[in-house]
């Protein structure tokens, strides 16, 4: 068991948010969790998520051993790029969805790592053992995931906080090909980020109004432009914030959309393919690469670590997917 005491400063606090940000290896939605189940107690008293914290109080966490996983490990194919006995960096392919979730219970990476690893940390509970972070189903690139709950906090340490530049310790970098090209070489996007208002699978940029609202946080990408190709631009971001879909949305925002991305960039995508302008931007073959894409042109190439346990710096880069790297070379070639 955890014990904190509140600070004055720290007095009107969300519970929540409190022992989310006293406890970097738990996120807020665990620290929910744990509040909701009377594993969390203030003054030895059960509270609601929402409850305001006062100075002096004591707050008492207790996180419970990992429940039995009640799934099925799958021999499934793994790009692994390094394991010890801590931790496992995988190369994920786009299609693949990261955990199960509601109607999917197979085929995901985490039956894949419990048929090769044995042994995967418990924070992330039943459906997400030793997920520390993840990505999108249809976006392809560097994991890294903990076999045990020493690793796994310390990787989520990592990933949740900030430097004095306010770039996390553990760094995220992507490629994207985006439709268009950026007016800046290198520019950083920060928005109000959250559930879009009226379509809820979706995340959205939204309205200064709506700060400080449940589920409304600060987002920030940097995006430095790589290659100008044509019709299309390869640019690198690089996450200082972890939301879901963040470069996806990021990019829509700015007018540049991710190639292949439907969610986000459907109607410019389509524009682009069949629009009055598309057969002289771009030719049939480029057509075909893009319709053969796996999922949106966004790969994460690079995953980057201080190793729990020994503190060596640990640096990954993964090429990006064959139909992308196809697509990007039919692009070189159509620029020359």
């Amino acid at each position: 068991m955890t014990r904190l005491v509140a600070e004055p400063g720290e007095a009107g606090e969300r519970l929540d948010l409190f022992v989310a940000r006293r406890l970097p290896e738990l996120s807020r939605a665990q620290a929910q969790r744990l509040i909701k189940a009377g594993d969390i107690l203030v003054d030895e008293r059960r509270v609601k998520p929402r409850f305001a914290v006062a100075a002096g109080n004591t707050v008492s966490v207790t996180i419970p051993p990992p429940q039995p996983v009640a799934m099925t490990p799958q021999a499934l194919a793994l790009d692994i790029r390094y394991e010890d006995s801590d931790l496992i960096v995988v190369n994920k392919p786009a299609g693949m969805v990261v955990h199960p979730g509601a109607g999917r219970r197979d085929g995901t990476l985490v039956n894949a790592l419990l048929a090769h690893c044995h042994d995967l940390s418990g924070i992330g509970g039943e459906l997400r053992p030793g997920i520390v972070h993840r990505l999108d189903k249809d976006t392809s690139g560097l994991m890294v995931a903990a076999k045990n709950d020493f690793a796994h906090a310390a990787l989520a340490a990592q990933l949740k906080a900030r430097t004095a530049g306010g770039v996390p310790p553990a760094g995220r970098r992507y490629l994207a090909l985006v439709w268009g090209r950026p007016r800046q070489d290198h520019f950083v996007v920060r928005t109000l980020f959250g559930r879009h208002p009226t379509r809820r699978v979706m995340m959205a940029v939204l309205d200064a109004e709506r700060a400080g609202k449940p589920g409304v946080r600060e987002a920030v990408t940097e995006v430095r432009v790589r290659e100008p190709l044509g019709p299309m631009t390869l640019v690198e971001a690089r996450l200082q914030t972890g939301r879901t879909h963040q470069i996806r949305v990021h990019m829509t925002h700015t007018g540049h959309p991710v190639v292949g991305d439907p969610t986000y960039g459907g109607k410019r995508q389509k524009a682009e393919l069949a629009g009055p302008q598309a057969a002289h931007r771009l030719d049939a073959q480029a057509r075909r690469l893009v319709a053969a894409l796996p999922g949106q042109a966004l790969h994460a190439y690079y995953l980057a670590f201080d190793h729990p346990r020994t503190g060596e710096r640990m640096e990954f880069t993964a090429e990006a997917p064959a139909g992308m790297e196809a697509l990007l070379a039919h692009l070189r070639r159509r620029s020359e």
